[in-house]
Order: structure tokens, then C-alpha cells, then sequence
């Protein structure tokens, strides 16, 4: 046997695995979306180092969750709001659309704002016809799922990941981070209210609700349902493969954004907010820097709001069994973010606090996902290992901690 003929095979297998990639992509625009920027650089201005321990626990939690949404949908072909609605009443089912859509509208908030300012940044635009064309840029990418399907819907929002990860990594190679800072802020602890509410608010950007619903109709739709067999343990091998690629790409770009906050904007004047931060990242680091910053914040805003509204007819169809067009979707969640642009409230802000919303729209998603994945009745082999379904509810309880702790300081303190 030459060594071709050995080669051969396992190119083979690698490119047939690589084939399988793609919906983790789609769901990692979720943790790369304008709240992260908000948030991550909100928490390196303020605190420095402190909350790195929060991105990193976050994204490990948001590879758990991801794996097990995809899981979800692969093994019982159904999404996730799908298997809610086969398991709860007409009423339930109407308060739980209820609270998915509120979560939408501020998915869409925080993505509208963050498109706005970054074409506030590049062309001088005003915020509210910067939100308009956001919003209208996401239509247009939404008319590439509808009418030329998954794969090449994939590939767009991979590209547009791809310019996002070279607009916020580029300022970690031009300010390296201090080592031993680093390695500080991995210790877990807080610093009063307003710490908590940007781990909060860094939480619920990282994982988001409307990805969790998503991931599983993502993972069901691009491979089907699979019996249960070698295929589907080849499929679940390659889901898990796609999750840590993409996780580990969507963390490492959130890192960096607060790495070089906290390098570059620690202790100066007027970087609370996103215009603020893009100004002073020009000023210290060159306008090559701030032209990337702002490039990709603007992919950022174009990419997560498509995927958002896409998110959001998925979980129409799965809980109330309505499909309704493309365009009233897409205006459903839209008017109030152009509202918001419309009323002038401070752009930067109001990604914060869209989300702190989002993470307390997490546990509705995470409590049956868990419960779901750990039926065996539903699942059958592929049922979580009982560790597993140990880390999802420690998951599930710690966010849950961190909301009740962040109404307690707010109101306290």
C-alpha cells in the first residue's frame, strides 16, 4: 500500500466531516453581535481584567447549550419550540410565544443599534436611516435563505463572521494585553451592582435565547432526522466538532474586545459608549485600527439581525404552528428598534440593557432543553450522560443566580 492510498481515505473522511459544518457558524453570530460589543467593551473601560472569568464561563456554557440544542433536533427532528409545543397546553404555549417575542425584539434592538452606529461611524449617518438600512440589508439576506436555501444562507453569514473576526481581532495583535491581567481576571468575583449588571448584561449576549431555539431547527433541517445508528453518531461527532470550532472563534473575538478595552480605554474619559471607544481605539491605535473596528462591527449588525429574525419566524412556526411573510417577520421585531433610534435614547445604553433583558429570557430556553435532551422516552440512546445533563442545570441555575443577584444590587444599591 502506498502512501496515497493511505492518505486518500482520510482526506476523504475530513472533507466529508468538513461537509457537515455550517449551522454552529449561523448560531455563533449570536455571540458576536453589537450587545457583545456594548457589553464586553463597557466591562474592560469600567473594570479592566476583572470579568475575562465571565467570557470565558460564558462561552463554555454556550458550547454545552448549542451542542445540546443541535443534539435536540438531529435526534427527534423536531426544533425546539416544535417539542414545547407538543408538550404544554394552548395557554402555555401562548405566554411562552409571548416572552420569546418580547426576547426578539430585544435581540433586534441591540443589532439594529449596533448596525446604526457602525454606519454612523464609517459614513457619518444619521442613527435612525442607519437602522432603516440595517434593517433592510437584513431583509436582503434573508431573501437568500428563502430562495436559495440553508447551505448558501450559511455561507454568507460565515463570510460576514470571518469579516467580524478580523475587525475586533486586528486591535489585539496592535495593543497586546498585560499577561499577568489576564490571568487575573480568570478568578472569579465581582466589583458592586454595576459589575454584576455588565456580567449580566455579557451573560445574555453570549448565551442567547433566540440561538438556542435556533441551533436545533438549524442542525434538523440541514441533515434531517436520522435514524439511530452510525449515522447519527457520525453526525453528533460533527456537531460537536462544529460547535468548538465556532465557539472557540466567537470566543475568541469576544475576548479580544474586552482585552483591548481594557489595555486601551481603562481609565479615560468618553468611552462608555461604542462611538466613544471607536474614537479613542483611532486615536491610540491609528485609523486602520478604528476603520476595522468599525467594518466589523457593522458585518456584526448586518449578519446577527438576519439570523435574529430568522430565529424569530423559527419559533412562530414551532409554537403556534403560523408562518406568516418574510417581510411582516422581519417588521414584527424591526419597529421597535427604529422606534428607539426614532426617540433618540442613547444608542450604547440601550444595547446594555437589551441585554440584560436576553439573559433573563435564557431560562425559558434552557429548562426544556435540558429536560428535553434528558428523556430518555424522547431520546432514547442518545439521552444526556448524567453528567451532562449535571453541568446543563448547573448552567441554568448559575444564570439564574446572577439575575437574582443583579435585581437585588440594583434595587439595593
Amino acid at each position: 500500500m502506498t502512501l496515497a492510498d493511505t492518505v486518500r481515505p482520510t482526506l476523504a473522511r475530513a472533507r466529508s466531516r468538513t461537509l457537515l459544518l455550517g449551522p454552529a457558524f449561523v448560531a455563533a453570530i449570536a455571540y458576536v453581535d453589537p450587545g457583545n460589543v456594548a457589553s464586553n467593551i463597557s466591562a474592560g473601560a469600567q473594570f479592566g481584567y476583572l470579568l475575562v472569568w465571565v467570557i470565558v464561563c460564558a462561552n463554555v456554557m454556550a458550547g454545552l447549550v448549542q451542542f445540546l440544542s443541535a443534539k435536540l433536533g438531529l435526534v427527534t427532528g423536531m426544533s425546539l419550540p416544535e417539542a414545547v409545543r407538543e408538550s404544554s397546553s394552548r395557554r402555555v404555549r401562548l405566554a411562552y410565544w409571548c416572552q420569546a417575542e418580547l426576547v426578539a425584539m430585544a435581540t433586534d434592538l441591540a443589532e439594529v443599534v449596533g448596525g446604526a452606529i457602525a454606519l454612523y461611524l464609517l459614513f457619518d449617518l444619521p442613527m435612525l436611516i442607519g437602522g432603516v438600512i440595517t434593517g433592510a440589508v437584513s431583509m436582503c439576506l434573508l431573501l437568500v435563505q428563502d430562495r436559495y436555501g440553508q447551505r448558501p444562507f450559511e455561507r454568507v453569514i460565515t463570510g460576514l463572521l470571518a469579516v467580524i473576526a478580523i475587525g475586533f481581532l486586528t486591535s489585539v495583535f496592535v495593543a497586546p494585553p498585560s499577561p499577568s491581567g489576564v490571568a487575573a481576571g480568570l478568578v472569579p468575583r465581582f466589583d458592586g451592582a454595576e459589575s454584576v449588571l455588565i456580567a449580566a448584561a455579557m451573560l445574555g449576549a453570549t448565551v442567547m435565547p433566540h440561538a438556542v431555539y435556533l441551533h436545533s431547527g438549524l442542525a434538523r433541517d440541514r441533515h434531517g432526522h436520522p435514524e439511530a445508528g452510525p449515522a447519527r453518531k457520525r453526525l453528533l461527532g460533527a456537531t460537536r466538532i462544529d460547535v468548538v470550532l465556532a465557539m472557540i472563534l466567537a470566543g475568541a473575538v469576544n475576548l479580544s474586545m474586552l482585552l483591548v478595552a481594557a489595555k486601551v480605554l481603562r481609565g479615560r474619559e468618553g468611552v462608555d459608549s461604542i462611538e466613544g471607544a471607536h474614537a479613542a481605539i483611532g486615536d491610540i491605535l491609528g485609523p486602520i485600527v478604528a476603520l476595522l473596528f468599525a467594518i466589523g462591527l457593522l458585518a456584526s449588525g448586518f449578519a446577527s439581525t438576519s439570523v435574529g429574525a430568522y430565529a424569530g419566524a423559527m419559533i412562530m412556526q414551532g409554537l403556534l404552528r403560523r408562518k406568516i411573510p418574510l417581510l411582516l417577520r422581519r417588521l414584527i421585531t424591526l419597529v421597535p428598534a427604529i422606534a428607539i433610534l426614532a426617540l433618540g435614547f442613547d444608542p450604547s445604553r440601550a444595547l446594555v440593557v437589551s441585554q440584560v433583558v436576553l439573559s433573563f429570557g435564557i431560562p425559558f430556553a434552557l429548562i426544556p432543553l435540558v429536560r428535553f435532551t434528558s428523556n430518555r422516552t424522547l431520546m432514547g440512546d442518545d439521552v444526556n450522560h448524567r453528567v451532562t445533563t449535571g453541568l446543563a442545570w448547573l448552567v441554568a441555575a448559575v444564570i439564574i443566580v446572577l439575575n437574582v443577584a443583579l435585581i437585588y444590587l440594583t434595587v439595593t444599591g
